[in-house]
């Protein structure tokens, strides 16, 4: 199979920065319509949805669905100190119609004022967003310009503490998680380190480098990562017998260009998985990229038409499981479906009705193939949805 040469994406991102640009669009702007009172704010999101999948995808039955259902509690407890709770109604990744916490934490902002530098300093403390990379930020239903994500799709919710700010044009964040998925408890005292830094070189681009070790977990316990990665987590590959531990380390960077009625955002990077299997070496490294494009195809900003186009890829020598647009069970859990490579294609369209009322439609191809040489070719995706934020 031809391989899309990784010079395209780069090139579109180095020319990106000359298209003339004159305001951010505000639809870009997350904005919650629902204020209780002057100290508590409750909000939401919603996504309802068609999918259908090929035979071997996870929706091959023309599936109407919730995709996604969010309520949002944020309450003002003194000055500079804030509350923030998630709930969970329904997500794409974990449909067992059961209320789920997402974020809860509290946010102590601007710390730094007490030494007078604003917003140097800010501390957040409980179960929040992983800070790695910058796809997270814009994965929910409203603020995704396409229904799927790219391959690696790199999000989780773990508890911790969290240490972010700016100075000048550099922003910053670090956590310090537990790794682990339960929620309740962590199993090994190991922890995950993660951060991420931001340099904007003008007001319409930036880039930011992105690093993480989820730490040792604990394979009978903690048994997967919180984190999430090609549409699965990291589970392991040794045997149960012989292993106790597994941990996996990533590095990405990400670069954004905006412009008037659109942007462009490239992301590449590198997974290490390990574990401490005493039979085998099952070490093992990945790579990954995606670019995703955005345009506007009329002038009005509260009403716009746009198009949207993202390509992603990975590649393991030694195989790990992909999940991509496949079935969960079978290709997260069954060793003989290790993946050694996989790509999408997705291209979209979309029309938001003002900055909280979403409509789009995707179709996307995907393609790869297993260690053992079989082609993943049926698993290509189409959808539509109405998303919407109140």
């Amino acid at each position: 199979m031809k391989r899309p040469p990784l010079i395209l994406p780069l090139l579109i991102l180095f020319v990106a920065p000359l298209v003339e640009a004159e305001t951010l669009p505000e639809f870009y702007q997350s904005e919650y319509s629902s204020v209780f009172s002057d100290r508590l704010r409750i909000n939401g999101e919603a996504g309802a949805a068609w999918f259908d999948t090929g035979e071997e995808g996870e929706y091959p039955d023309n599936e109407f669905l919730v995709e996604e259902a969010k309520l949002f509690i944020e309450a003002s407890i003194v000055d500079d100190i804030y509350a923030f709770a998630e709930i969970d109604v329904m997500r794409r990744e974990e449909p067992d119609e059961k209320l789920q916490l997402g974020e809860l934490y509290l946010d102590f902002e601007d710390v730094s004022k007490l030494w007078n530098q604003d917003r140097v300093l800010n501390v957040r403390v409980g179960r929040f967003d992983i800070p790695f990379g910058e796809e997270y930020l814009t994965r929910d239903a409203i603020d995704n310009p396409l229904i799927t994500h790219s391959l690696s799709d790199i999000w989780g919710v773990d508890e911790g503490i969290q240490f972010y700010g700016s100075l000048k044009k550099f922003e910053y964040t670090f956590a310090i998680q537990n790794g682990g998925s339960p929620v309740a408890s962590d199993y090994h005292p190991d922890k995950s380190l993660v951060g991420r830094i931001l340099y904007r070189t003008a007001p319409r681009f930036h880039f930011s480098f992105s690093a993480m070790r989820t730490g040792k977990l604990d394979v009978r316990d903690d048994r997967f990562s919180e984190v999430w990665f090609g549409n699965g987590f990291f589970r392991l590959l040794g045997s149960i017998v012989t292993s106790s531990t597994l941990e996996g380390n990533l590095f990405q960077g990400d670069g954004h260009r905006q412009w008037e009625r659109g942007h462009v955002h490239l992301a590449a990077g590198k997974l290490q998985y390990d574990d401490n299997d005493a039979e085998a070496d099952n070490s093992r490294d990945l790579h990954y990229f995606q670019i995703e494009a955005v345009q506007h195809l009329n002038r009005s900003k509260e009403y716009p038409w746009y198009a949207a186009a993202r390509f992603s890829r990975i590649t393991a020598d030694r195989g790990f499981p992909l999940v991509g647009n496949g079935s969960l069970e079978t290709y997260l859990f069954d060793n003989d479906e290790l993946a050694e490579e996989l790509w999408r294609l997705s291209l979209g369209i979309g029309y938001r009705i003002g900055k909280n009322v979403l409509l789009k439609a995707e179709y996307n191809f995907e393609n790869g193939k297993s260690l053992t040489g079989e082609n993943r070719d049926e698993e290509n995706f189409f959808g539509m949805e109405a998303a919407v934020r109140f």
